[in-house]
Order: C-alpha cells, then structure tokens, then sequence
C-alpha cells in the first residue's frame, strides 16, 4: 500500500494541478460555446513539438516547449482574429477545420520523422505515470502565474465570456481581450499535453467543468464543483490503473465520463420529481389516463 501512494504521488499531484486551472478554463470555454478550442489549441501545440521533434528537440525539452509555444500562439491569433459580433460561419466551425489541419499536418511531419509514430502516441495518451517532481512545481509556477493574471482581470474575461454583447456595447476591443485569453490559455495546454496528453486534457477541460454548470449557478460554485470532480476523477483513475495495470490518462477520461453520467442521470431525476409528486397527489395524471378516462 505504502509503496503504491508513493508511486502514485506525483502523478496525482500533477492531476491536482492540472485540474485546478483547467476547471476554470473550462467553465469560461463553454460559456463560450467553442467547446473543441482545447483540442485545437492541444493539437496546435502537439503539432509544434512534433516539429521540434523533427528538428531534433526531444519531448519535454525547452526546445520542444518553445516550438509547442509558438505554435499555441499562432492558436490563439487565429480564434482571436475569427472571432466575430455577427457570425455568418460559426467560430466553431473555425476551430474544427484547424484542429483537422492541424491534426493532419502533425500526422505528415511525424511520418518523415524517425520514431515519429511514438510521438504522436505520446501526444495524445501523455506520460503521466513518469511525471517528475520538478516538473510538477514547475508547472504549479507556471499555472499559478496565469492564474493570477485572470484573476486581476477576471471582470473582462468573465463578461466577455458570459455576455459578449454587453461587451461589444461597451466598446471593448473583443478580440484584443480573446486573443489575451487564447494566449494564456495556450501557455497552460503547451504545458498541460506535455503531462497528460490530448485526450486528458481535454477531458479536464470539459468534463468537469460541465458537472458544474450541471448543478451549479455561481461561478465560485461552478468552481469547487469542478475542482472535487475532477480530483476525485483523478485519484480513481490512477488507482484503478494501478491495479490493473491500465494505461493511465484513458482510465482518468473514462472515470471522468462516468461521473458526468451519473451527474446528468442525477439531473434528470430532480427535474422528474415534481411531477412524480403531482402525479402522486392526483393534481397531474400521468400521460394518455385522461383519454383513456374521457373514452370509457
């Protein structure tokens, strides 16, 4: 038992970080209604360290993170520059065709490159399991710096994100503010796939932050919410990997999916029981009685 925690601690430490910002970009990303962002942003930055690869920066290293970097830049550019008061092609339109691009560019440039299939493996499963210590505090700085910066801006982006129009009314420059989101947000997945690859976080992004909304109404709320589900997520996941020897990050999702499942279940059974309970008081009669009753 003692020697399983010790294994498993600094992966669940690197969860514990990863969720803490993630639950929060999620909320902000699906009050934007660009749900995929993450993946494309993720596969923006995957794209840019199989580059690097490519070029000889083997992953994890500054000249991989540089690439995946500028790459998440070019990112955020892109969904900043798209973003529009008046769509007529939807940004998640957008977003899908540069996650496929994407997707297919990293697919040809790790096909020229030596091992190039492992990388791409990498990128979307991630290494949780051999996450070091130093690289947990690091990206505790990291996250921790970009937490604070939208927390000192935290009226711009959380309006920006929840009512845009009212943005645009007052004369902010949308786009400036959504590329400095976009930006941030592209620092924490260059670091964040690095870990726990792709899928995971986007997994973290998304899951959690969809119980919250889920059952919740305030933003601190959402919060909390977010945090508990994916940290307990978390910790099932690496234990279930642990004794069955699961590859880590999928067996994470799945539990995450899980509890999304049982949070919706859970919603629409609050949503039945009013009219259980006027069903059981003869106030409503269920469907089709009152036909049945008008026929005979």
């Amino acid at each position: 038992m003692s020697e399983m925690l010790v294994f498993l601690a600094a992966p669940f430490a690197a969860c514990f970080v990863l969720v803490g910002i993630h639950a929060y970009f999620g909320i902000h990303v699906i009050e934007r209604r660009v749900l995929f962002v993450d993946l494309a942003v993720a596969q923006f930055a995957a794209l840019g360290a199989v580059v690097g690869f490519a070029f000889g920066h083997h992953p994890g290293s500054t000249g991989s993170t540089n690439w995946s970097m500028g790459f998440a830049v070019v990112a955020a550019g892109v969904f900043a520059v798209t973003r529009m008061r008046h769509e007529r092609i939807p940004q998640e339109a957008v977003i899908g065709i540069t996650f496929v691009v994407a997707s297919a560019m990293a697919i040809l440039v790790a096909d020229k490159a030596p091992e190039g299939a492992e990388t791409i493996k990498e990128t979307l499963a991630g290494t949780l399991l051999w996450v070091t210590w130093p690289t947990v505090l690091k990206d505790l700085v990291i996250y921790s710096a970009v937490g604070l910066f939208h927390w000192l801006l935290r009226r711009r982006f959380v309006l920006i994100s929840l009512d845009p129009d009212e943005a645009f009314r007052r004369g902010w420059w949308v786009r400036w503010w959504d590329f400095l989101f976009y930006l941030s947000f592209g620092v924490i997945i260059t670091f964040s796939v690095q870990i726990g690859g792709v899928l995971m976080v986007f997994s973290y992004l998304v899951i959690p932050a969809c119980v919250a909304i889920l059952t919740c109404r305030s933003m601190r709320a959402r919060l909390i919410v977010g945090w508990l589900v994916g940290w307990v997520g978390s910790a099932l996941g690496l234990l279930a990997s642990y004794a069955w020897d699961l590859p880590t990050g999928p067996a994470i999702v799945v539990v995450l999916g899980l509890s999304l499942v049982l949070a919706w279940s859970a919603e629409l059974a609050r949503r039945r029981r009013p009219t259980d309970e006027l069903q059981a008081t003869g106030l409503l009669r269920p469907s089709g009685v009152e036909g049945e009753a008008e026929r005979t």
